[in-house]
């Protein structure tokens, strides 16, 4: 049975993983109460981890710089603990191709190249195009379920990642093609995003660097 994370650390490490989130979104994401989320975001404000604010007509949390620096600290411990950090490298080596190609798909579904503009926005018009790209946004999604057991079954938060992404793509399949890249919902591309960030903080890895040529 894979390790449950302290709901504290899961509290502050939402925020970071979801970006901007209400304690109720918290929650859900990791099976918690909204009462105790709120409670340790609550903690986590008063020590300058967290920020309130409100965006869009939207209230919620975000992490601060402060708040990272704790996040990693809590991860890096637990990982240690469980002796699992050479699993999650091993992940992260994994989850790398897959992570070019998933970036190569989304730029294909938001450009089409015609011969008279190489950057022009993909109208979804060509339905063998959009095929294409939807095929190999199914395959990714196999490939990520492959990559990335073996640390779910150590660490349960990386359990929900491969689920949320095939989620998105049942709605993508349902004719919804705005779950393939929208930032306002759990779409194909947050939801990858939300798990390369995971593995980053996991690791202590600042983004952008690790998959430098």
């Amino acid at each position: 049975m894979s390790h449950r994370s302290d709901p504290a650390l899961l509290a502050l490490h939402g925020v970071r993983i979801l970006g901007f989130a209400s304690s109720g979104q918290v929650a859900a994401r990791y099976r918690l109460e909204p009462e105790e989320v709120d409670e340790h975001l609550l903690d986590d404000e008063a020590r300058g981890r967290v920020r309130r604010s409100e965006f869009a007509g939207r209230s919620g949390w975000s992490i601060t710089d402060l708040g990272r620096r704790a996040n990693e600290r809590q991860l890096a411990e637990e990982l240690d603990a469980l002796g699992a950090r050479d699993v999650a490298r091993q992940v992260h080596a994994a989850f790398l191709p897959l992570n070019r190609r998933l970036g190569t798909a989304c730029t294909q579904w938001q450009i089409r190249p015609t011969p008279w503009d190489p950057m022009a926005s993909n109208d979804h018009s060509d339905w063998r195009w959009d095929d294409r790209v939807l095929r190999t946004l199914a395959s990714l999604g196999d490939g990520l379920d492959r990559a990335c057991a073996p640390l779910a079954q150590v660490l349960d938060r990386f359990d929900g990642h491969v689920d949320r992404y095939r989620a998105a793509l049942v709605r993508v399949d349902r004719g919804e093609s705005s779950w393939v890249d929208a930032p306002d919902r759990a779409s194909c591309h947050v939801v990858w995003i939300q798990l390369h960030e995971d593995l980053l903080a996991t690791l202590g890895v600042e983004r952008g660097t690790d998959d430098l040529p």
